[in-house]
C-alpha cells in the first residue's frame, strides 16, 4: 500500500504519494533535512515532483506554521525578477506607484522556494548570495536595510555543475545552495509509484473505474519523459474519453504513444527465435542480465529475482559492465542526496547498541542511540553525573569487531537520562568514519567536497 501524506500537496491538489523504495528513501531523507535551517537544492527532471519535495521539507520543518512562498524564476522577465524578490520603494522606476515588499520579506520567518533557480540572471545571483550569507539588503530605490530570516529551498532541472563550468551560474552560489542536495528520481525509476499515482488520478475522475492488468502493464513499461505531470494527463485523457459507465480502463483507451512504447518494449524483450548461446561464460551471463532487465522494463529488483541473484550483486555487475564499456554509471544508481563535507561530519547515524561509560571511576551501562564523528547520543544515564568534566565511553559498532573507545565531554542530559556527549578524541576513528560512511550511503547520501 502506498504511503500518502494528504497534508502535503501541490497547488493543483496532487498529494505526496510514496510507494517505491526510492520514494520512501527520499521521504526519510526529507525528514532528516527538514528540521535544519540549511539551504537545500533539489534537482530532477521536469514534472518529477521537485515542488512536492520542497513543500514536504517546509511541512516537516519547525517553520511549518510560518509563511510558504513559492516563486518560479523562469516566469519573470530578467528586469522584473530582482524587484519581485527584494521589493521596491515608491518611485524606484516608472510604474512603481507604491512601495512593495519582495518575496524575501513576505517569507520572513518561513520558507522561500525558488523553482528553476538556474534561470536567474547573474546580477540577481550576487544579491541572492549575500542574503543567504545573512547580509542585509536594500529594496530597489531604497536606503533602508532589510534583514530577513528565511529558509531557502531551490530547485532546478538543469545540471548546475555544467552551468557553473559554462559561466552561466556563479560557483560560490552553487556551493552555498548545494550544502544539501536532494535528487528526485524520474518516474521511470519508481515503477511502484506509477500504479499508485495512476489509481489516484483515475479515482479523481471516476471513483468506480480501475485499470485492466494489460493497461497497467503498459503504463509501467512507458518511460514517462514528462514524469508525473505526463502520467496525470494520460490518465485524465483516458477517463474523459471512456464512456460514463466504463468501470475498466483498457489499453484501447490509452494514448497511441503509450501503446506503441509498450509494444516496442515487448518485442525487444521477446526474441523471435531461441538464441543459441555463444561466447564465453562472462558474455553469456551479461546477455542473460540484459535480457532480464529488458523483460522487466529496467526494474532491477524483478530482474534480480528472475536471475536468482541479489539486487546488490546485479548492481555490482552493471557497474562493472559500465566501466568496461566506458559508460557512465546507470542512472538508477545515482545518489538521492548530496552533503557537503561539513554536513557529513555532522551526520548522525542511528546506533542501537550497548555502551559502557566511565566517569571518575564510576561505570554505567547505557544504550547508544545515534553517533556522528562529533559525538554520540545515549540513554540510561543517572542525573547525578550532570556537570562531569570528562567522560570515557566505549562501544562496538554493529557488524564490526573493533571496539570504539572515545574521550568526551557531557554536553547535556535531560530528566529521562538521555544525554549528548561531544567527542574530544576517538581511538580507531577511521573504523568509525568508514561505518558512518556506509550508513550514510545506505540512506542514499554521498558526501561531496563542497566548500562552505
Amino acid at each position: 500500500m502506498a504511503a500518502q501524506t494528504p497534508d502535503i500537496t501541490l497547488a493543483d491538489g496532487v498529494p505526496a504519494i510514496f510507494k517505491s523504495e526510492a520514494s520512501l528513501k527520499l521521504l526519510s531523507m526529507i525528514h532528516r533535512v527538514a528540521p535544519h535551517p540549511t539551504a537545500v537544492l533539489i534537482t530532477g527532471e521536469t514534472g518529477s515532483g521537485k515542488e512536492l519535495v520542497a513543500r514536504a521539507i517546509h511541512s516537516f520543518s519547525l517553520r511549518n506554521d510560518k509563511p510558504w512562498i513559492d516563486v518560479n524564476c523562469a516566469a519573470f522577465p530578467e528586469h522584473l525578477i530582482e524587484s519581485e524578490l527584494f521589493g521596491y520603494e515608491k518611485g524606484a522606476f516608472s510604474g512603481a506607484d507604491n512601495t512593495k515588499k519582495g518575496f524575501f520579506e513576505l517569507a520572513d520567518g518561513g520558507s522561500l522556494f525558488l523553482d528553476e533557480v538556474g534561470e536567474l540572471d547573474t546580477r540577481v545571483q550576487v544579491k541572492l548570495l549575500r542574503v543567504l550569507d545573512g547580509v542585509s539588503y536594500f529594496r530597489l530605490g531604497g536606503n533602508k536595510k532589510i534583514q530577513v530570516n528565511v529558509r531557502l529551498i531551490a530547485a532546478t532541472n538543469r545540471d548546475l555543475e555544467q552551468e557553473v563550468a559554462a559561466g552561466r551560474f556563479r560557483r560560490d552560489l552553487f556551493h552555498r545552495l548545494g550544502q544539501i542536495q536532494l535528487r528526485v528520481p524520474p518516474l521511470r525509476e519508481r515503477i511502484e509509484d506509477i500504479e499508485a499515482l495512476a489509481n489516484f488520478f483515475l479515482g479523481k475522475q471516476n471513483m468506480t473505474a480501475q485499470f485492466s492488468p494489460e493497461a497497467m502493464a503498459m503504463l509501467k513499461r512507458y518511460p514517462w519523459p514528462g514524469n508525473v505531470r505526463e502520467l496525470r494527463n494520460v490518465v485524465v485523457n483516458a477517463a474523459v474519453m471512456s464512456d460514463l459507465d466504463t468501470t475498466v480502463i483498457t489499453p484501447e483507451l490509452l494514448q497511441p504513444e503509450i501503446r506503441g512504447a509498450a509494444h516496442r518494449a515487448a518485442v525487444a524483450a521477446t526474441p523471435s527465435a531461441p538464441e543459441v548461446p555463444s561466447g564465453d561464460l562472462d558474455e553469456m551471463e551479461r546477455r542473460m542480465i540484459m535480457q532480464a532487465l529488458g523483460k522487466h522494463a529496467g526494474d532491477q529488483g524483478k530482474a534480480a529475482d528472475q536471475l536468482g541473484i541479489s539486487r546488490r550483486t546485479l548492481s555490482r555487475k552493471l557497474k562493472a559492465y559500465a566501466l568496461e564499456g566506458g559508460e557512465s554509471e546507470p542512472e538508477t544508481e545515482r545518489p538521492l542526496g548530496k552533503l557537503s563535507l561539513e554536513q557529513k561530519n555532522c551526520f548522525r547515524a542511528v546506533l542501537e547498541c550497548a555502551a559502557l561509560i566511565d566517569i571518575s571511576g564510576q561505570r554505567f551501562e547505557v544504550n547508544a542511540l545515534n553517533v556522528s564523528m562529533g559525538g554520540i547520543g545515549v540513554s540510561g544515564l543517572p542525573l547525578k553525573i550532570y556537570g562531569a568534566a570528562e567522560v570515557k565511553i566505549q562501544f562496538q559498532l554493529p557488524g564490526r569487531e573493533t571496539l570504539i573507545k572515545a574521550l568526551g565531554k557531557l554536553g547535556w542530559i535531560d530528566a529521562a537520562g538521555r544525554a549528548g556527549i561531544k567527542f574530544v578524541s576517538i581511538e580507531n576513528s577511521d573504523q568509525m568514519e568508514d561505518w558512518i560512511e556506509g550508513q550514510l550511503r545506505k540512506e542514499g547520501w554521498i558526501a561531496t567536497p563542497i566548500p562552505v
